[in-house]
């Protein structure tokens, strides 16, 4: 047997099952299964090969500036050889630049590890019949000979050939370009066909928009159609987030105008007569510390972090750009089944015969158990039997009806068995129902229909009363909706079941041939409670300034009744159904939008609509979607948020967020850590710049001032790498800032640098600025030694206690040791600073003097300043806040 595709559109379904030595209803043993992945290898299409170690660390030698430095090393080495001043500056320099090189290493290397844990995350997975049970699995695990179940939402996940087949169409569009669906049977071809009129095959990748079925592997991995290829149809893609952009961007226009200054201080040091080799290496020195590369890698890790701590919380963030559009979040809107409730729908009144019941006996009479029947073989749902007793996998809806048929010895492998299935019309979204039909074991056809009350209804023209068959009176009628009615006022979901005894199969089997002439059997109200925990993530929404907004297919009774339980709908608040939003005009939708909380009876396509009246008044979306349908709701919103459980493998793909747990108060949970990532990238932004620009502004001060430099080259590298990249790094894992969902979203129109965010950074910078040249002129009154090792040390300590303001708007001391991470940083930092400064072995290396108590006592105070500094200038913001 060979792995490669084989024209098996020729081969009937037996003869494909022997070539790979398989059954065509129970699949391959799971022990065999696992032979062959070992032996074929995973059902994936490998990406390009990841750069090596290696590679990523020379990758860090490509900057320019460090292209700079490497050029300043080997000068500086040849100056010292000539005037046998040794090469220590050029190993100092060299060992920076390697150890800059080593932290760039294992950054990319983190975010690389990140993003493939992310890919993992959201690899696609597929239904399977393996030994007889139907079975979910990674997509990558298939193998030749494995028989794959689909239906409709379904990415198709290898090269099938079809054993069985619904109703089921194909959209091939990715292979053959083909927009429409393509009907697929299972029955064998003759001749060569080409690729796109092989009906009895479905290709990986492709979508399943209608109906279900079932196919044997013939191809995986590169063998398949679209690995002939190389399409990467899962790969979640490599991008840069805007906020990378405006960063890349930003390093630029800071990194122009820092070697503007730096040829500045190089210039006016030359015509003071200052030695040229000294000069040069100042400007190098300080252009390689005052340009900000290390804002991007930053950034990255900031967002690789956020998105590992979300997963945690049960949200897969498949972009990364998602993780910042959630912090301008202000709309929610959610389905309300299984998002909003627990998705664990239960079966609590019945109508049947006349009779509205919801005092269940043990006994059924003739009406219900007929109801019940028809309800139980008009469904998808599975039951399977394992060593805790019967266990229902399918829809919620659908289970909870086989769970009430168990309680009533009704059980759907049994009724099956004497009513096999010999044709379905699955459920859409437009029908809002589902039929099938069946046939007993005396051979009688009988189509069974369930879904919308009013769809169903709409479909009968007689009722199922006293055991028999009656013309369907308009008094019935007028009682059958009181009852649904009343049945949605208590917040029930409510489904309409009727039956239709047929002469033969009708061809074809079509909605229009199935679905009139019914005999409706009844009405069951079922509940879905709402999750504890919604009711609390509503009211964090209110408080955060977002709007929370309930969409749902239920009557708009019972949305009402759940959104008001919830806090979604408010006294002002309005409720809207789908045929009413059909006759509204985009203009008057704008103008109701941000008064209306619930949309009931709602198709996919009105969420479109939805969406683009949110995103005209402004506001960020974040729409939740789980169908087929959904699609093109969720690529359209700023966030798409997939359901992880009950969604279709095409939600997923076009969705931006995937929920694991298919619950609202994840999409808060994101939303405030959407926050917290955007708050921790603005805390680096500013202690970074504010440090460089402090570090610029000293030296700038200095040389036009026509004193001695205040730094030396391997003083400036030094501060450079030891106390601007830890602790901003160690930013990144900042705690959430108390109160941050009791702000309104940030606003996506607004730019990253604000005035008041840029006049933080400037005047922060000349007061790290300051007080270095303080402690350089308290110094010279000793030696220039020893002055530049005051502004040394002025310098690099006080960015330890800057760190600390920027983590708070608010006050410093606000949550001052919720993050153990950075007080490991600033306690690193503090120590390899202490070393240099009071080991006389690394004096000579660093050019320092020794210090004495006055000296380090003064070094103490000027270190600590920045802390009531800014305290105040804090406190002094506030109260002019007050008083505007």
């Amino acid at each position: 047997m060979e792995n490669k595709p084989l024209p098996f559109y020729n081969r009937s379904i037996e003869e494909t099952a022997a070539f790979f030595e398989t059954s065509a209803t129970e699949g391959l043993k799971p022990a065999e299964a696992e032979k062959r992945l070992a032996t074929w290898g995973a059902n994936e299409i490998k990406s390009a090969r990841p750069k090596s170690l290696l590679a990523k660390f020379l990758s860090q030698f490509k900057s320019f500036m460090i292209i700079v430095l490497l050029a300043a090393a080997a000068i500086s080495g040849l100056v010292g050889w000539m005037h046998g001043e040794g090469f220590t500056d050029t190993i100092i320099i060299l060992a920076i630049v390697i150890l800059n090189a080593v932290i760039g290493t294992a950054q990319e290397a983190k975010a690389e590890k990140s993003l493939e844990a992310l890919a993992r995350l959201s690899a696609p997975h597929c239904k399977v019949i393996r030994g007889g049970q139907v079975v979910v699995i990674e997509s990558r695990e298939l193998v030749p000979g494995d028989l794959v179940v689909i239906e409709t939402g379904d990415l198709v996940p290898a090269d099938l050939r079809l054993t069985e087949a619904v109703n089921l169409k194909i959209q091939e569009a990715s292979l053959t370009g083909e927009s429409l669906p393509e009907d697929k049977h299972a029955d064998t071809l003759e001749g060569d066909v080409l690729l796109g009129d092989r009906e009895n095959m479905a290709f990986s990748s492709s979508t399943v928009t209608y109906g279900r079925g079932q196919g044997l592997v013939v191809a995986t991995s590169l063998n398949t159609e679209v690995g002939k290829i190389a399409a990467m149809i899962q790969e979640v893609p490599d991008t840069k987030t805007p906020l990378q952009v405006r960063l890349d961007n930003l390093g630029k226009i800071l990194g122009i105008s820092a070697l503007v200054i730096c040829l500045a201080i190089f210039v006016a040091g030359m015509l003071q007569g200052r030695e040229l080799v000294e000069m040069f290496m100042i400007a190098v020195s300080l252009a390689a510390a005052a340009i900000p590369e290390g804002l991007p890698a930053v950034s990255t890790i900031v967002l690789a972090v956020g998105v590992q701590r979300l997963v945690k919380k049960h949200a897969i963030v498949r972009n990364l750009p998602s993780v910042e559009t959630l912090g301008a979040c202000g709309v929610i809107c959610s389905d309300k089944t299984g998002t909003l409730t627990q998705n664990r729908m239960t079966v609590v009144r019945l109508y049947a015969d006349g009779h509205d019941c919801d005092n269940f006996s043990e006994t059924l009479g003739d009406g219900q158990r007929q109801l019940l029947r028809c309800a139980i073989l008009a469904n998808d749902a599975k039951l399977s039997q394992d060593e805790t007793g019967w266990r229902t996998t399918g829809d919620p809806t659908e289970t909870a009806l086989l769970d009430i048929g168990l309680k009533f010895g009704m059980n759907k492998n049994e009724l099956e068995e004497d009513n096999a299935r010999q044709a379905e019309i699955p459920f859409d979204s437009e029908r809002k129902k589902m039929t099938t039909v069946n046939r007993n074991d005396k051979g009688a056809l009988v189509s069974y229909t369930k879904g919308g009350t009013d769809e169903v209804l709409a479909g009968c023209d007689r009722v199922f009363s006293g055991g028999r068959i009656v013309p369907l009176t308009d008094d019935e009628i007028r009682r059958i909706k009181w009852v649904n009615e009343k049945m949605a006022e208590s917040a029930l979901r409510v489904l309409a079941v009727a039956f239709r005894p047929l002469e033969e199969l009708p061809a074809p089997v079509i909605p229009g041939t199935l679905e009139s002439n019914m005999v409706f059997a009844g009405l069951l109200g079922m509940i879905d409670p709402p999750r504890l925990e919604v009711k609390d993530a509503v009211a964090k929404c209110r408080t955060a300034g977002i709007k929370p907004v309930m969409i749902t297919g239920d009557h708009k009774i019972t949305a009402v009744a759940i959104a008001e339980s919830l806090g979604i709908m408010e006294k002002d608040d309005r409720a809207m159904t789908g045929s009413e939003l059909e006759d509204m005009s985009d203009e008057h939708l704008d103008n109701i939008i941000g008064h209306t909380s619930v949309y009931a009876r709602v198709a996919p396509e009105h969420k479109v609509r939805i969406v683009k009246a949110f995103q005209h008044s402004g506001q960020v979306v974040a729409m939740t979607g789980d169908g087929v349908n959904d699609a093109p709701a969720l690529k359209l919103a700023d966030i798409g948020v997939a359901m992880g459980i009950t969604g279709t493998d095409v939600s997923k793909e076009a969705a931006d967020i995937v929920l694991t747990d298919d619950n609202f108060a994840t999409i808060v949970t994101a939303v405030e850590e959407g926050r917290r990532i955007y708050d921790n990238i603005l805390k680096a932004i500013q202690f970074m710049l504010s440090t460089n620009i402090g570090e610029l502004l000293v030296l700038f001060i200095a040389i036009m001032a026509n004193w001695a430099a205040p730094l030396l080259p391997i003083q400036i590298l030094w501060i450079n790498l030891v106390t601007d990249s830890l602790p901003a790094l160690a930013l990144s894992v900042d705690p959430a800032q108390p109160g941050i969902m009791n702000r309104p979203p940030i606003d996506s129109r607004q730019g990253l640098l604000t005035r008041p965010f840029l006049a933080r950074i400037l005047l922060q910078g000349l007061m790290i600025a300051g007080l270095s040249l303080t402690a350089f002129r308290i110094g010279l009154e000793t030696s220039v030694a020893t002055a530049q090792t005051m502004t040394f040390a002025v310098l690099g300590l006080a960015q330890i206690t800057h760190v600390l303001n920027v983590r708070s708007s608010a006050s410093a001391f606000a949550g001052m040791f919720r993050n153990g991470w950075l007080w490991g940083a600033l306690a690193i930092v503090l120590m390899l600073m202490i070393i240099v400064l009071e080991i006389p072995a690394l004096h000579d290396i660093f050019h320092l003097a020794p210090l004495t108590m006055t000296q380090w006592w003064w070094i103490v105070g000027l270190s600590l300043a920045p802390l009531p500094i800014v305290e105040a200038a804090k406190v002094i913001h506030r109260l002019v806040g007050k008083v505007k």
